[in-house]
């Protein structure tokens, strides 16, 4: 069984669907705080971390995340030691994407170039703050300072391509 916290070590063949953000109650269940689509792609999913967690129920919250009950947790000790654990799935359990879609973590890693054929630096995280998704690309550090970093929405006008090998940022997102 992995220990709280830990991610399976395959990290590059799996999908983080939710994270756990704490206990609820006194009985063993968890509140989640939910990526991706959601409530509805969770609830398609039984187990989790290689089999580690398997989920015995799961309510929305009503406010935006979600409350579960896992099989191995059975008392709120057992639940508070779980805090910040990431529940990831196989990635061929995950349906096929549609034309210009994409999973986070496909992104993550990548080297990005611009549109002029200057070397950014590779892309560290995605976000979404509400409105679309923002890739955070971090350039390589100069000698003696740190590395900079830099977001750009992922939108077709400032990400021009991107494939399993790099993605094209427009020169006009690319900061200095």
């Amino acid at each position: 069984m992995l220990e709280p916290r830990q991610v399976p070590e395959n990290q590059a063949q799996t999908i983080t669907l939710a994270a756990i953000a704490g206990a609820h109650g006194v009985t063993g269940e968890v509140r989640l705080k939910l990526f991706g689509e959601g409530l509805p792609s969770l609830k398609q999913h039984k187990s989790f971390n290689e089999g580690a967690l398997t989920l015995a129920k799961l309510r929305d919250d009503g406010k935006g995340g979600a409350i579960a009950r896992f099989a191995e947790v059975t008392s709120r000790t057992d639940a508070e030691k779980l805090r910040g654990t990431v529940l990831a799935v196989p990635r061929e359990a995950l349906p096929p994407l549609a034309e210009g879609e994409y999973y986070h973590a496909d992104l993550i890693g990548l080297p990005a170039v611009s549109d002029t054929g200057e070397a950014l630096g590779r892309v560290i995280a995605v976000e979404n703050f509400g409105a679309s998704d923002i890739i955070e690309i971090e350039r390589p550090a100069e000698e003696g300072k740190k590395p900079q970093r830099f977001m750009v929405p992922m939108l077709p006008e400032a990400v021009l391509s991107w494939d399993a090998t790099g993605m094209v940022i427009s020169a006009d997102f690319a900061e200095d």
